[in-house]
């Protein structure tokens, strides 16, 4: 099996997925927005395609790149979004794709929804989640809505073959750290800060690994489960 991931910074990594990756014995192959053309990307021999976060928008991302994910979810390749990701599916999906009331930037807790709970038996009415973004999406027709927190109503959504994540579960140290390092503008210029949070090595140390833990679950299922 092969993972296919498009990143768009250096500083946004898999990072945990990578993780997952080995555990499963799934070979994994990165495509890098920032520094190559995604023209020539094959999907014939990706059986999931990953695409991750970084600090542009859906309206800055190239053509290509939304042509790439419309094939892989029209080929019924399993697809994945993370942050940025989740909203270049919904995107795609022909969903809208706007600036949220706030920025959500740090630990903050996440509700799932009753469908979530049907969906993925295993999650918790509520878990805590690494956040950091500033727009948000509605819902693509015929998704399942997941997960949802007072920052930002739609968290996350299931559509057949294609999972939207807002958050971060897959979040490391490292790449907690990266992420205060290259993008704290968004903490030092924003208005509003009450969903705003200072990096914090204490919630890093007791969140991480149950976050972890939770996105490998949440993918077992979603990309392994017959």
């Amino acid at each position: 099996m092969n993972l296919y991931f498009i990143q768009h910074v250096p500083f946004e990594t898999p990072a945990a997925i990578l993780d997952w990756c080995k555990l499963r014995n799934i070979q994994t192959n990165g495509f890098y927005a920032y520094k190559e053309n995604l023209e020539n990307m094959d999907l014939n021999h990706c059986n999931i395609l990953l695409i991750m976060g970084g600090p542009m928008g859906v309206y800055d991302l190239t053509l290509e790149e939304k042509k790439l994910v419309e094939q892989a979810i029209k080929l019924n390749k399993k697809v994945v979004g993370i942050c940025l990701g989740a909203q270049l599916i919904a995107d795609v999906l022909g969903a809208k794709v706007y600036k949220n009331k706030q920025k959500e930037i740090g630990w903050f807790p996440v509700n799932s929804t009753k469908e979530a709970r049907e969906q993925f038996e295993f999650l918790p009415e509520s878990f805590y989640a690494f956040h950091w973004h500033g727009d948000t999406f509605e819902l693509p027709k015929n998704s399942i809505h997941l997960f949802y927190n007072e920052a930002t109503y739609h968290q996350g959504f299931l559509y057949y073959n294609a999972l939207a994540l807002q958050f971060h579960l897959e979040s490391t140290e490292e790449s907690i750290q990266d992420l205060y390092k290259n993008s704290y503008d968004d903490i030092r210029n924003a208005t509003d800060k009450k969903f705003i949070k200072e990096y914090n090595q204490q919630e890093n140390n007791q969140l991480i690994q149950q976050s972890n833990e939770l996105l490998f679950k949440i993918l077992d299922d979603f990309i392994l489960k017959k």
